[in-house]
């Protein structure tokens, strides 16, 4: 009786299937089956409580979420509560009024239907930037791939830590011998992180690896320097920039050529020298000149290039763990590990969580 007097009230609203079933111990497949947007259900029904079965359809994870309306013979807070309780999303006195079934019906089949299209889009989104991560996954391995293997014996040894704060850092950096006496070595952080910053990090390493800079003696820094900076002017990436620490080692005179811009650094040991110069950020603006120095060095020694994410670092009070730290940690290491990977998880456990907030870029040469 309930069923067919439903269906009458209904019969004449176009936006809306009714669909009645009778045996309760069908309910759950045939919700399955029609996957529909509003259920129905009378509290009073052979064979199975009404409240149990309301349990039923929320245990189902396939229907858990379809709104769904109770219908009682009268208006008892008690069952009220217990109908919510156990997942209803609605009580309606029977026979409700024609017009405020249908009021119903609709409001919480438009709220269905809006939970359904943000789970759809929810879902596409998670698979886009599943991909998403894959794809950057992928060029993060292949910028690794172009910073060249630690040299381990010899005159000239090098050891490295890299470790992006994003998928993608802006940071690379590399050494190779320009010729049988000459050894060069570099480091460049490129503002901002991402694609964009990754995308021009690889091309300067790509430009110094071929030394295809045209009219360049790439055995002296200040002219790599401009040569770059005219090369990757930033309106032309951009607005994209970045600061880089150039040297070109000697084997031959133990003489150390160097020219740093922006904040990009080094410290040779013994003694914590600092080797870095005072110029313009590369790309910032066209025809800047930029000035070198050099260094003696004395063997043995240890030379560490890096970017600013080694030593600016917050601290939970607030500060900065410092380039003062950083000189006293590399002035005396720990023995028996990297102490370029001691120093990362010291940066870690001083910020007090996993991870920093910048690209974590150190280069270690030793001349023994």
């Amino acid at each position: 009786m309930i069923g067919e007097a439903v269906r009458r009230m209904l019969a004449e609203e176009s936006d809306i299937v009714f669909h009645y079933l009778q045996d309760p111990a069908q309910a759950i497949a045939k919700a399955v089956e029609l996957a529909p947007t509003v259920i129905l259900q009378d509290l009073v029904m052979p064979e199975i409580d009404g409240l149990t079965l309301v349990k039923f359809f929320r245990a189902n994870q396939k229907i858990k979420d379809i709104p769904l309306i109770v219908l009682s013979t009268k208006e008892e807070p008690v069952t009220k509560a217990e109908a919510f309780a156990v997942g209803a999303n609605d009580y309606l006195v029977k026979l409700p009024d024609k017009i405020e079934l249908i009021a119903r019906i609709r409001y919480h089949s438009r709220g269905y239907i809006n939970l359904l299209e943000r789970n759809e889009a929810y879902a596409a989104l998670l698979k886009s930037q599943q991909a998403l991560a894959s794809e950057l996954d992928q060029a993060a391995k292949h910028v690794v791939s172009l910073l060249p293997p630690p040299i381990t014996d010899g005159p000239i040894r090098t050891d490295w830590h890299f470790v992006p704060s994003a998928h993608l850092g802006g940071d690379a950096f590399g050494y190779h011998w320009l010729d049988e006496h000459h050894f060069a070595l570099y480091l460049l952080d490129v503002c901002d992180h991402g694609v964009g910053p990754a995308l021009l990090s690889v091309s300067v390493l790509n430009v110094l690896r071929s030394q295809s800079l045209p009219n360049t003696d790439f055995r002296i820094p200040t002219q790599v320097l401009s040569t770059l900076n005219e090369t990757f002017q930033m309106e032309k990436h951009n607005n994209l920039y970045f600061t880089m620490w150039y040297g070109v080692y000697n084997k031959l005179t133990c003489v150390l050529d160097y020219a740093s811009s922006g904040n990009a650094q080094a410290l040779l040991y013994p003694g914590a020298v600092d080797l870095s110069t005072p110029n313009m950020l590369i790309g910032g603006i066209p025809g800047a000149t930029y000035s070198a120095d050099s260094s003696v060095i004395g063997v043995p020694a240890r030379l560490y290039i890096f970017s600013d994410g080694v030593h600016e670092v917050h601290l939970p009070d607030g500060t900065l763990w410092g380039q003062q730290r950083l000189k006293d940690f590399l002035a005396n290491p720990p023995e028996g590990e990297s102490e370029l990977k001691a120093l990362y998880a010291t940066l870690e456990s001083a910020q007090g969580f996993k991870g920093l907030e910048d690209d974590f870029s150190i280069m270690k040469v030793s001349f023994v």
